[in-house]
């Protein structure tokens, strides 16, 4: 209820003062709201940031499921195998060189996970490349056998290669005068090496005699003097010979014979 005052109150000398409502201002219908508006749109906006970054960490976490083949890079070039397994997410790491006599220097001898496997993407395939084949130095071999040259070559890993052969009072039968390549020449394992060997002075050649119906007791002695060897004497029966006769003889008469060479008897007893 509102009191209406009189000139006569307000000219009272008492203080009077009005209420407070008199001073409010009324705001319009609905514009209390108006913040509670904005709150559900802040809320909004905080639920989709978290779906589209649980969007996010979602898929990568599947990605990093996914599995891919491996393909196959052995033989190829680190370049080479590092762009192909790009193209399926998946790294290159070299786990060592090895030398190879089969794969070429600077080209992938094996792998793993080996070709076909499954492997999740982001993971390295390991590879062991070739250093090519492993150099060796050529030992001195000269003035060796040729027996001896060969066992040497086997435990270094190199082959004989082309053999010549001539006579020369300079070197013993069998030994190498020359060798090709040289020593110090450096080559690759599986290399070959050439060799002139020496079939020592050359002897004498001489036409064995006719020795049937000789007496052996006679024929020996001079054989043997003039540096034949005589291996083998063989004593055999034939009628109507007296002892000692030569009936059977090897080499036969007229054969080309060195001193060197072996000569068999067979003889009547």
């Amino acid at each position: 209820m509102f009191t209406w005052l009189s000139i006569y109150d307000i000219d009272k000398s008492e203080k009077f003062t009005f209420p407070d409502r008199f001073f409010e201002t009324e705001q319009p219908m609905g514009k209390k709201y108006s913040w509670w508006y904005l709150d559900l749109i802040d809320f909004l906006l905080i639920i989709l940031i978290f779906f589209f970054a649980g969007a996010v960490i979602s898929s990568q976490i599947i990605l990093s499921d996914e599995l891919v083949y491996v393909p196959n890079i052995t033989g190829k070039t680190v370049e080479e195998a590092r762009a192909e397994l790009q193209k399926r997410d998946l790294g290159l790491n070299i786990a060592g060189h090895q030398f190879s006599d089969e794969v070429g220097k600077g080209r992938i001898i094996s792998q793993d996970p080996a070709a076909g496997s499954r492997l999740k993407v982001n993971r390295s395939i390991s590879v062991i490349v070739s250093s090519g084949q492993e150099s060796v130095v050529v030992p001195e071999l000269t003035g060796k056998s040729l027996e001896q040259a060969i066992s040497t070559l086997r435990q270094i890993g190199l082959n004989r290669g082309f053999l010549t052969q001539i006579h020369t009072p300079q070197y013993p039968a069998g030994r190498i005068i020359a060798q090709y390549p040289p020593a110090g020449t450096v080559l690759e394992r599986n290399s070959t090496l050439g060799f002139l060997v020496s079939q020592g002075e050359r002897e004498k050649t001489y036409l064995m005699p006719d020795l049937i119906g000789r007496k052996v007791e006679r024929v020996v002695p001079r054989l043997q003097a003039s540096g034949f060897k005589v291996e083998d004497i063989r004593h055999v029966y034939y009628p109507g010979l007296e002892k000692g006769v030569i009936v059977r003889q090897s080499p036969p008469g007229g054969y080309p014979i060195q001193k060197r060479n072996p000569i068999n008897l067979e003889v009547s007893r």
